[in-house]
């Protein structure tokens, strides 16, 4: 526990218990209202989607390892963090930027916003592995980023599960399919959509778009950011002490 500050680790277990938290009655309904609405789609429109959304992810995932910056070697984790902060600003206020110049411009740039905030997070996510030190070259590398923005972005339910895979990360790699194709997209991009609906919904409206996009993006790469440094804590942990149990 030495390696860590009192700080970073309180904030750690609180992070880690409100990923095991059981779904509340509230959770449940809308999950079970939002996998309804679901059924209620035809297949074709959920093959269409998964597709899209799988060769968005696809592009930046692999796109991005030519653009992000070396994995940080040396520094120690108050440094990294520090530098992981900064890194958030910049994204957070270029998202916030982003939202509202669609937001704005009506509801064709609306529809925009959704690849490009999700490339705006996925590319963060890439730097930001690199600052604790990760080679996002490595596959399972790309494959734990998934996994971070699904903690992020999904129902408690999901949460759970993969909370899970994410405390055991070390072990759990050795199990993960060597080919990406075997990912479960549509998973993704189901509790993604699902779980952004709501939230970005009213940026389609005149006048109140704008405002309502840059504060909704600037919310989300926030949540991230929390989510992505609990993580990388996470793993550390578990690398500096192997038997400690997740919290």
């Amino acid at each position: 526990m030495a390696l860590m500050d009192e700080q970073p680790l309180a904030e750690l277990r609180a992070w880690q218990r409100k990923m095991q938290q059981k779904p509340t009655l509230l959770g449940r309904v809308t999950r079970r209202v939002q996998q309804r609405l679901n059924a209620l789609l035809p297949e074709k429109v959920h093959a269409a989607l998964t597709a899209a959304i799988k060769q968005m992810v696809r592009g930046v995932l692999f796109g991005s390892t030519h653009t992000t910056r070396r994995p940080e070697i040396t520094a120690s984790l108050a440094e990294r963090e520090a530098s992981v902060r900064s890194t958030l600003r910049y994204y957070r206020n270029t998202a916030a930027a982003e939202g509202a110049v669609t937001g704005a411009g009506g509801f064709l740039l609306g529809l925009a916003d959704f690849p490009l905030l999700l490339g705006l997070k996925l590319k963060f996510l890439f730097d930001v592995a690199a600052l604790y030190g990760h080679d996002v070259h490595d596959y399972t590398e790309r494959l734990f980023v998934l996994h971070i923005f699904q903690l992020a972005f999904s129902s408690q339910h999901t949460r759970n599960q993969v909370y899970q895979r994410v405390a055991t990360w070390d072990a759990y790699r050795h199990t993960l399919p060597t080919d990406v194709q075997e990912f479960d997209w549509r998973a993704f991009q189901q509790e993604y959509r699902d779980y952004i609906d709501l939230a970005k919904m009213a940026q389609l409206v005149p006048v109140i778009g704008a405002a309502v996009g840059a504060v909704a993006n600037y919310r989300l790469l926030e949540q991230l950011g929390n989510t992505a440094m609990n993580c990388y804590r996470l793993r550390r942990l578990t690398a500096e002490e192997p038997n400690t149990l997740p919290a």
